[in-house]
């Protein structure tokens, strides 16, 4: 339900190239910076969204969604799952296309809400994983 293939594909493939990713920080070790480098091998914009604002993969980032000066395509979201909701809602108020709650990150109600504002969105997936199996 939260993945359908038919969403998933339009995500990665028809809905924009410019990816915030909030979580995103410096750190190597975090699955944010490894899916990051992914979606840019991959062609996609990344925009880094964290409290510290750190510059990663050579991407400025941002210290929340509506700092960013430009319009985001879809806001991938590397939070606990208590904290994503409120990251979606931001996504809607943004104008984002799409939202992406990575593996393990699960809120049923930010999902209709989002839903029900339009946007497409995806939970409990990964889109590096889900890009490779395009192919």
């Amino acid at each position: 339900m939260y993945g359908a293939p038919a969403t998933t594909r339009k995500i990665l493939t028809e809905l924009g190239d410019t990816w915030a990713i909030v979580g995103l920080s410096s750190n190597q070790q975090r699955a944010a910076y490894g899916v990051a480098d992914v979606l840019r091998r991959f062609g996609k914009r990344i925009v880094p969204v964290h409290p510290k604002a750190e510059t990663v993969h050579g991407e400025k980032g941002y210290p929340s969604l509506d700092a960013i000066p430009f319009d985001v395509d879809v806001v991938d979201v590397f939070l606990n799952s208590e904290l994503a909701g409120p990251v979606a809602d931001e996504a809607v108020t943004i104008g984002a296309k799409a939202v992406w709650f990575q593996l393990g990150v699960i809120d049923e109600a930010a999902y209709e809400r989002t839903r029900a504002a339009g946007l497409d969105m995806v939970m409990d997936r990964c889109p590096a994983i889900e890009l490779r199996s395009l192919r």
